[in-house]
């Protein structure tokens, strides 16, 4: 027992010798030191600890085999952290002792670094010796017990307090993970309206060079209130969209539309079809039809982004409350959501991600009733991380499915990509925090880790994973009676 050259003299004694430095000690100060002696006729013989500064009694992880008591200088105690540095968990000085807790509670090894902090003397007494120390002597077993009580709940008191620290970590790692997406996305479709922006004018100077008539006025403000008056038409499956989008590029093309494939998804989009431009048609000439077309799909593509955007600093506004809501413990009310519109929004905020590795999305909507109870908008960050990965899993021109399906009592919810799969020996470890598969500095591995918390904790769900090559499938099983709608989950 020695550190950086301090050493540590250790001689055997009589109990009976050092008797009145016992009565100078917490745990026999109210008592007759000779009485206690009497006691303690099992304990004929103690060891004597001289220590210099410096000096460590015990390293953390030793096995635990005394008690102490401190008759001169002072012993401090510290706890090893993970970076390497230690933390101060307990000082005992002149006439305290210490070592009872892990003796008392059945610990077999020390956490802690004990060290002289000045030069000290001190008594040690086996955990044989300890035993008897107790039976013999009341008083000493009485201030023995309220120290290791003392001890036990400084301890818990500051393990509550490291416990919220860590939380309040994680939350703000958690918080920079989960903004990332919703800002980006927000940037790219501002980026996006400044260039849609100069279509609009351009095209607004051929299109204003011709006089309206007054069928042509009353074509376009019907078709404007429409346009404005909601960001998205009702959640379409993949294959309801593609034959809508299918029938309205046909019909643009026969009509000598410019663009006719390149426009007609914006349109689909915000729920127009052939039989709600039929006015234009009728309205507009061979010359002016094109431009007028292509001018409403230059807004609605606008108005797409403008909502985009206020989706994304709405998920901003939510998360940032969501942190209010943790330091504060507030409540919000119960709400209703549509999974299909949640599903929706999140492909929405995420569209570029698709785009650039061109991506296709299958969607199946199935589920009826597709309404669940919830508070906030933590759903929404479950389809985020969800989605978010499998296109980061997924290669170029690939596909991946959203399916959503009731169940007895439960709405469903599937999504699949095709990448390389998880190892079988990785997925029991993918919803701890901070673990990930991906590269240094491409992962916080919070995500799933925050799935995993909102969907069985905030809605009382569950997920399971199924991955193999080529193939790997989340699940996501949430109550339509949604525990979410009561006090009880609401700030889980």
């Amino acid at each position: 027992m020695n550190e950086g050259g301090q050493p540590v003299e250790i001689e055997s004694i009589l109990l009976r010798e050092v008797a009145g430095a016992l009565r100078r000690t917490r745990p026999f100060a109210e008592i007759d030191p000779q009485a206690c002696l009497d006691a303690l006729r099992g304990i004929e013989r103690v060891e004597r600890i001289r220590a210099k500064t410096g000096a460590v009694l015990v390293d953390a992880g030793q096995r635990v085999h005394f008690y102490w008591l401190v008759l001169e200088g002072e012993i401090r105690a510290e706890r090893p952290e993970s970076d390497g540095t230690r933390t101060v968990v307990g000082i005992a000085g002149a006439g305290e002792g210490f070592g009872e807790t892990p003796l008392l509670t059945g610990k077999n090894h020390s956490p802690f670094f004990i060290q002289a902090t000045r030069d000290s003397v001190l008594l040690r007494f086996t955990e044989q010796d300890f035993w008897t120390l107790l039976a013999a002597c009341p008083a000493v077993r009485a201030v023995v017990l309220a120290n290791m009580a003392q001890r036990l709940q400084s301890y818990q008191v500051e393990a509550l307090h490291r416990e919220k620290l860590v939380s309040l970590g994680t939350l703000a790692a958690g918080l920079m993970h989960e903004l990332h997406n919703p800002g980006a996305a927000a940037k790219r479709a501002a980026s996006q309206l400044r260039e849609n922006l100069l279509r609009m004018q351009q095209l607004s100077l051929r299109f204003s060079d011709q006089p309206k008539t007054q069928a042509q006025l009353d074509c376009m403000k019907s078709l404007l209130e429409h346009t404005m008056s909601g960001c998205h038409a009702r959640a379409m499956s993949t294959v309801e969209q593609s034959d809508a989008e299918e029938r309205l590029a046909q019909w643009l093309e026969s009509a000598g539309v410019e663009n006719p494939f390149a426009i007609a998804p914006a349109l689909v989009d915000i729920g127009l079809d052939e039989r709600e431009l039929g006015c234009t048609k009728e309205a507009f000439n061979a010359a002016s039809f094109s431009d007028a077309l292509n001018w409403l799909e230059a807004l609605v593509s606008s108005v797409s982004l403008v909502c985009a955007i206020e989706e994304s600093i709405t998920r901003i506004s939510d998360l940032v409350l969501a942190v209010k809501k943790f330091a504060y413990d507030e409540r919000s009310p119960a709400k209703e959501i549509d999974v299909h519109d949640s599903l929706q929004s999140t492909l929405t905020i995420l569209g570029h991600k698709l785009r650039i590795k061109q991506i296709a999305v299958e969607k199946c909507f199935s589920a009826s009733p597709s309404t669940i109870h919830t508070r906030g908008s933590a759903l929404s960050q479950v389809w985020t991380n969800l989605i978010d990965n499998a296109v980061d899993a997924s290669p170029a021109k690939a596909q991946i499915e959203i399916a959503t399906w009731s169940e007895d009592g439960w709405l469903a919810v599937s999504i699949t990509d095709h990448g390389a799969g998880i190892p079988p020996e990785v997925i029991p470890r993918i919803f701890d925090p901070f673990f990930t598969t991906k590269p240094q500095g491409s992962g916080t591995g919070l995500g799933l880790e925050i799935v995993h918390r909102i969907v069985t904790q905030k809605f009382g769900g569950s997920i399971a994973v199924n991955s193999e090559p080529g193939n790997t499938r989340f699940i996501v099983r949430l109550p339509l009676d949604s525990p979410a709608g009561t006090a009880a989950r609401s700030e889980a």
